[in-house]
């Protein structure tokens, strides 16, 4: 089976280096052909020749992503991705890599078996949210945040047009189920298990005894409105600053309106997954 395969690396070039060479090798084995961006060319030292190409951007027109760093970069070819079914093969070079499909040792014979298609895929559902002008899609999670130096944000909450309730607190974090062991976990929130069909809401720091974090319908949209009179708040999208929300307006947050694939072992489970990532951070 002929692959086209694009990469996507960290900037921390010397630890992915001698891994991409190693998935240029593999893809020669495979007569197969890995697509290269020009940045990541520049960073690798690399050159067209067989089984490498070079082109200005990374290409979607491919069967494979490799993904070669942390969550971070995992969720970033994940997000380029998203809605055309190319799976992302992530190896971790991060902290935990709970996204990453395989650790960097042995990598010769685990790109081998990704060029030949040996593994399993699961979709991962996505969160939007929006305004009726503007819309952003996040596949961890969506965050709300007061401001630096502000003071505690006022934000109210309501799932399927009804109004759940009103909460001081630092902020609030929307997760999908994947999202759901990084800031929402932190928060105390509920772990979903992939596959779940559902996202969940809990609080950054709240100033109330009831706040609780809440799991979510699917098909149940969530208006968040900033009950603030004077100040604006922060909508972190994966992390990233995004937009602000002013005093008394509204965004909405829909799930699952479109999906990425991440490429696994075959066999591999969620659980086997959150005891190796999670329970080695612990002992």
């Amino acid at each position: 089976m002929v692959i086209r395969a694009s990469v996507l690396t960290h900037r921390r070039t010397a630890e992915t280096s001698a891994a991409v060479r190693a998935l240029v090798e593999a893809a020669r084995r495979a007569r197969s052909t890995l697509c290269v961006s020009e940045e990541e060319a520049a960073k690798h030292g690399l050159e067209i020749g067989p089984g490498l190409t070079i082109a200005p951007d990374l290409r979607l027109d491919v069967d494979l992503c490799f993904a070669l760093g942390g969550d971070g970069t995992i969720l970033t070819a994940l997000r380029r991705y998203a809605g055309t079914g190319v799976p992302v093969f992530g190896v971790n070079y991060g902290e935990v890599g709970f996204l990453a499909t395989v650790d960097p040792n042995g990598l010769g014979e685990e790109f081998d078996h990704a060029f030949r298609r040996q593994f399993d895929t699961i979709e991962l559902p996505a969160i939007s949210v929006g305004r009726p002008a503007e819309t952003w899609s996040a596949l961890n999670d969506i965050s709300v945040h007061r401001k630096a130096g502000n003071r505690v944000a006022d934000l109210a909450y309501g799932l399927a047009g009804e109004e759940i309730g009103r909460v001081r607190c630092d902020g609030l974090v929307v997760s999908t189920p994947q999202g759901s062991t990084g800031y929402n976990l932190a928060n105390g929130g509920p772990v979903l298990a992939w596959g779940v069909a559902g996202y969940v809401v809990s609080f950054i720091a709240p100033h109330s005894l009831t706040a609780r974090a809440l799991v979510c319908a699917p098909t149940d949209e969530l208006t968040i409105n900033n009950a603030s009179r004077e100040e604006a708040v922060e909508v972190h999208v994966d992390g990233r600053p995004t937009v602000e929300l002013p005093p008394g307006e509204d965004v909405n947050v829909t799930f699952g309106l479109t999906h990425a694939t991440l490429a696994q072992r075959r066999g591999a489970s969620f659980y086997h997954r959150l005891r190796e990532r999670f329970g080695r951070l612990a002992r």
